[in-house]
């Protein structure tokens, strides 16, 4: 599997290839479509991310050594940024995910270009992913 550096840099040449805002929101609704989603069973209050302003619900499992994210979203906006979140860093060693670099949001443009409720909620998303990964890491070590 590529590492995070490689999928985060796959990640802005994809959003490059688009010229305005508008097509870019349709490729993260297309994204939103393609997430593996979190089981309906573990659509619980403890696994809803504190901060969005839409429901958003993220699940992390350990297998072989990887964290592996899953999530939902009631807002399809959302649903395509939790998706790029979960794209950049599911099937990664939890170390991997805690020191990876969030800069490449900023290289596609996504905050700048979000309300200042969805960017609290990419920041809220950010950290909760960051905080399964320690919880992780700390289990291996």
């Amino acid at each position: 599997m590529p590492d995070i550096k490689d999928i985060q840099e796959e990640i802005v040449e994809e959003f490059s290839m688009f010229d305005d805002w508008m097509q870019r929101y349709e490729y993260m609704i297309d994204l939103g479509k393609s997430l593996p989603l979190i089981n309906e069973e573990l659509k619980t209050n403890d696994r809803l991310i504190k901060g969005c302003q839409s429901k958003v619900w993220v699940d992390a499992t350990l297998e072989d050594d990887q964290i592996v994210f899953t999530a939902d979203s009631d807002a399809i906006i959302t649903k395509g940024i939790i998706a790029i979140l979960i794209r950049a860093w599911s099937g990664q060693p939890p170390a991997a995910v805690v020191a990876a670099d969030t800069s490449f949001i900023d290289e596609i443009g996504l905050k700048e270009h979000l309300s200042p409720t969805r960017a609290n909620g990419l920041v809220s998303m950010i950290k909760q992913l960051k905080m399964y990964a320690v919880a992780y890491q700390t289990q291996l070590n």
